[in-house]
């Protein structure tokens, strides 16, 4: 008994049914219903085992005592814990519900084996899947394998073929070079083959205008041979006067139709041009048009100012030195239109702009200029000082606020009320030559507008001037009677 006693004690039985409860309670919630089946069979198992060990103790202990010792004992505690352990099972379990504990234990039981068996399935075709996916796997490493191979070759055959492709490149590269280089020569030709078209037709209109002269100069020679002396004596007695054309009548035609087109040009491009730089510093689109239309007609002002002013330049130069059969003035026309390059445009420019500065019609921030729209001003002095040469000139026609709106020579803009008889404002001028209207201006007609009879329609004005700087301005400009005219109308 001792030994036995001994031995169940150095196995630690309880401490292991301890260990085993508590990592059974752990791992309850992970682990599968047959898991904690078998967990709970392996604690019955070894609970059994050591209630047959202290059973036989028990014996042992009863064997040692004799035939009547203890008997009290498993009297008064195990007879009576054997019987109250069978009576209480036998009490608190009915027959239906022993029944019912059955039937749910076999319900349990099927619902395990159809788990289980699904399970099974679920594996296999977990397994099936699986291999499946394997075998895909080892088809792409094949592939892969492949696609090396021939990667491996391409860059095998690109490495050889690499050298090649580089010099085809710097081929094509010397290649565009020079064509980029034949591209210059021929545009350099062709500048120069512009150049010599307009030197031949320059030389054209010159053997035109020698052919001109030498058929005229020999029909006065013949006439001049003639024994007629009353011809000799009207000859003489008139003064001589050119009867041929010299290059500027030659050439009237053509510059008369360049010079209208650039006109309408003006109108159509550099006019939307300067009004669009305008219309960043002044918002009020009326007082644009009317800065524009002023630095058109100041424009053609000064360009004819400046004119005359050449051309008496031009006579009195020409004068000591001039012979011929054409007269000095033909002659002075002739070099003007010869050398339109001598015209001092800037100093027109400045003057222009120099007038705008006065005007008191028109308004403008001070922090700016009329510089701004100087490209205008210098296109239309160069346009106004050409049509000078044209026989007969072009000019611009009067025009004041509140005229009563003329349909041949203006048409009206598309904010203008089409039932108002007076002009409100002007947009752009029309060209007219002597009486004829050449090119249409524009116009603003509104009911409202009234005549005004002085040039200071608007007192507002962004550049004051100190009164006496103004009166000599005004007085120095007021010297030419056109000047006058118009300022005093």
């Amino acid at each position: 008994m001792a030994d036995t006693l001994r031995r169940l004690t150095n196995t630690s039985s309880f401490s292991v049914l301890q260990d085993k409860l508590e990592s059974w309670q752990k791992d309850y919630h992970v682990i599968s219903c047959d898991q904690n089946l078998n967990k709970c069979c392996e604690l019955i198992e070894l609970t059994a085992k050591i209630q047959g060990q202290l059973f036989a103790i028990l014996n042992h202990t009863a064997a040692e005592g004799g035939h009547y010792a203890g008997v009290d004992t498993l009297k008064t505690r195990l007879l009576p814990w054997l019987g109250t352990c069978f009576s209480m099972a036998r009490s608190s379990v009915t027959d239906d519900t022993s029944l019912q504990l059955i039937q749910d234990s076999a319900e349990k039981d099927r619902k395990i084996r159809e788990l289980s068996a699904s399970h099974d399935s679920e594996l296999q075709m977990k397994d099936t899947q699986l291999c499946s996916t394997l075998r895909q796997l080892d088809s792409i490493r094949a592939e892969l394998v492949d696609t090396q191979n021939e990667l491996d070759e391409t860059k095998s055959k690109s490495a050889t073929t690499l050298l090649a492709t580089e010099d085809e490149i710097l081929q094509l590269k010397a290649d565009l070079r020079s064509a980029h280089e034949q591209v210059e020569i021929y545009k350099r030709k062709l500048e120069a083959l512009d150049d010599n078209e307009r030197q031949i037709r320059l030389l054209r209109d010159e053997v035109s205008y020698l052919s001109t002269e030498k058929v005229m100069l020999q029909e006065r020679l013949v006439k001049s041979r003639s024994p007629s002396p009353s011809l000799r004596h009207s000859r003489s007695s008139s003064p001589m006067r050119s009867e041929s054309p010299t290059r500027a009548q030659l050439t009237n035609t053509s510059r008369y139709a360049r010079l209208v087109s650039h006109f309408s040009d003006l109108y159509a491009v550099e006019r939307l041009e300067a009004q669009t730089l305008l219309r960043r510093h002044i918002a009020d689109l009326e007082m644009v048009q009317k800065i524009i239309f002023i630095a058109i007609v100041e424009s053609f002002k000064t360009a004819k100012l400046a004119y005359r002013q050449f051309k008496l330049r031009v006579r009195k130069t020409l004068s000591p030195s001039h012979f011929g059969i054409e007269c000095l003035e033909d002659a002075a026309v002739d070099y003007i239109v010869r050398n339109l390059d001598l015209y001092d445009i800037q100093a027109s420019v400045n003057d222009v702009i120099n007038a705008m500065n006065v005007n008191p019609r028109i308004s403008f921030p001070p922090e700016v200029d009329f510089v701004l729209i100087s490209a205008l001003i210098r296109e239309t002095c160069r346009v106004a000082f050409a049509m000078q040469t044209l026989d007969p000139p072009l000019d611009l026609a009067f025009a004041s606020d509140g005229e009563l709106y003329n349909d041949s020579r203006y048409r009206r803009s598309y904010d203008s009320e089409f039932t108002a008889p007076l002009v409100m404002y002007h947009v752009w001028p029309a060209l007219m030559e002597g009486d004829v209207v050449v090119v249409k201006g524009e116009a603003v007609t509104r009911r409202g507008a009234t005549w005004s009879r002085s040039r200071s329609t608007s007192p507002v004005r962004s550049r004051s001037l100190s009164p006496t700087r103004n009166l000599a301005f005004i007085s120095k400009r007021s010297l030419s009677p056109q000047r006058l005219r118009a300022s005093h109308l």
